[in-house]
């Protein structure tokens, strides 16, 4: 890559990091690229330079966590664990990417929903689909007898919920590490789910 290229693509980075900041604060639509442009310190029109409209930042904050998560469930489908450790591993990643990539997520959580079409249907289906993948390990597991009989698909959303909680960790003054808020949820949540011997 030329350097040309190279400070393009790190300004165009800067742009994306500064900008999911400003949609989790404020939200999308009370976002303007003027005040944009501002927090990261160029004019309004060279914004344009790196990128095109504030619906494309939008899109790729939101396809990015999506590839994240759906790369991740892959990985862990194809895997030779019991469906008991291929829950936690999603859930460790999950609460890995609400502690390490906390802006991208909780915006591609919150603010889908202004995504232009065909973007916003496509994200909608990304997300029902990676749910209903993540109830399929847990009906597996039903099946097997390593999970008490639950409704899987409620199971996912409570889980998931819970892990978003994780927004509050951040705000909070005082607060346990990282890895110590992770064995805590894991193992309120895995218990949970566990069939007893």
């Amino acid at each position: 890559m030329k350097k040309i290229e190279r400070k393009k693509a790190s300004k165009k980075g800067l742009i994306l990091q500064r900008a999911a900041t400003m949609f989790r604060e404020r939200g999308f639509a009370a976002s303007s690229m003027r005040d944009l442009a501002e927090t990261v310190g160029i004019e309004a029109a060279s914004l344009y330079n790196h990128i095109r409209s504030k619906n494309e930042i939008l899109e790729s904050i939101c396809f990015d966590v999506a590839n994240i998560f759906n790369e991740k469930i892959q990985e862990v489908e194809s895997g030779r664990q019991s469906n008991i450790n291929k829950i936690e591993s999603l859930l460790r990643f999950h609460i890995e990417q609400m502690v390490d990539n906390y802006e991208n997520v909780i915006v591609s959580d919150r603010e889908w929903r202004h995504l232009d079409e065909p973007y916003r249907a496509n994200f909608q289906n990304q997300r029902r689909t990676y749910r209903k993948r993540f109830a399929a390990i847990i009906e597996d597991g039903i099946v097997k007898g390593e999970i008490r009989r639950i409704d899987a698909a409620t199971a996912v959303l409570i889980m998931l919920h819970a892990i978003n909680g994780i927004e509050s960790w951040h705000r909070s003054k005082v607060k346990m590490n990282a890895d110590e808020l992770a064995n805590n949820m894991i193992r309120i949540l895995i218990d949970g789910l566990r069939k007893p011997a």
